[in-house]
């Protein structure tokens, strides 16, 4: 099976390098540590979790001197095309975006990152899902996943804002697999919590499995967690939809 991923995958493997686990727990580096522009990054974090991954694309373009920054740009590039990409069917035209940005994070990938590599697999699973290619799709999402957990194991960050886990689940949510959906937003909560992404994504796939008790639960939570900030993304208006709805109010 490794030999038929490779083949299918097409995608140079590097050598991960990561330090030996022991007793003692390793330092946690996320996305900016350490650079000149830390409060950038964190900036933009704040802004994809907060579902706005266009608004955390203008800020880390704004730095024009962060290459971290350039990278995660190409990242959230990729994504937003992909949105537009299934909107249009998936066209190789609309997949350009897409495509591009998987070709850049894979260069990235050279210099022995495997941040950037976890980041171009995703890329390539979004083309594949915005085709209705769903074998193509799962095998870009299982080497993604995989080399991600090995980086959340030792404590540094899989892709940037939306990992590879978060991304599985709202690409078979896409294709409609609704119990894949929910496997892939269970084993991301074990991975890296239950983030507003993976609540989210989780009341979708209850809405889509007619649970409507724990679709409610889940979009509340949204609701509580987004509180009383002055604008609200189409995720918590669909949230707010819903709570108000008689799936909720009966």
């Amino acid at each position: 099976m490794r030999g038929v991923v490779t083949q299918v995958l097409r995608v140079t493997v590097v050598s991960l390098v990561v330090p030996v686990m022991s007793s003692v727990p390793a330092p946690v580096f996320g996305w900016g540590q350490g650079s000149g522009c830390s409060e950038t990054i964190a900036a933009a974090r704040a802004q994809a979790e907060a579902f706005d991954l266009a608004g955390a694309l203008e800020l880390v373009r704004s730095d024009g001197e962060c290459e971290e920054g350039q990278g995660i740009a190409e990242y959230l590039e990729g994504l937003l095309g992909a949105r537009e990409a299934v909107k249009q069917g998936g066209t190789v035209e609309s997949l350009r975006d897409v495509r591009s940005a998987a070709n850049a994070l894979s260069r990235r990938a050279e210099g022995g990152d495997r941040r950037w590599e976890v980041a171009s697999l995703a890329m390539r699973a979004t083309a594949a899902a915005a085709q209705d290619e769903r074998d193509e799709m799962a095998l870009y999402l299982a080497e993604a996943t995989r080399i991600e957990a090995l980086l959340l194991n030792a404590q540094y960050p899989g892709a940037p804002f939306v990992t590879a886990h978060e991304l599985a689940g709202d690409l078979w949510l896409q294709v409609d697999r609704f119990d894949d959906a929910r496997n892939a937003y269970t084993v991301a909560a074990t991975r890296v919590g239950r983030t507003p992404r993976v609540r989210l994504g989780l009341a979708r796939v209850a809405v889509r499995l007619h649970e409507q008790s724990l679709a409610c639960d889940e979009y509340r939570w949204l609701l509580e967690w987004w509180g009383t900030r002055p604008d609200s993304p189409p995720e918590i208006a669909e949230a707010r939809a819903y709570v108000a709805s008689p799936d909720c109010t009966q």
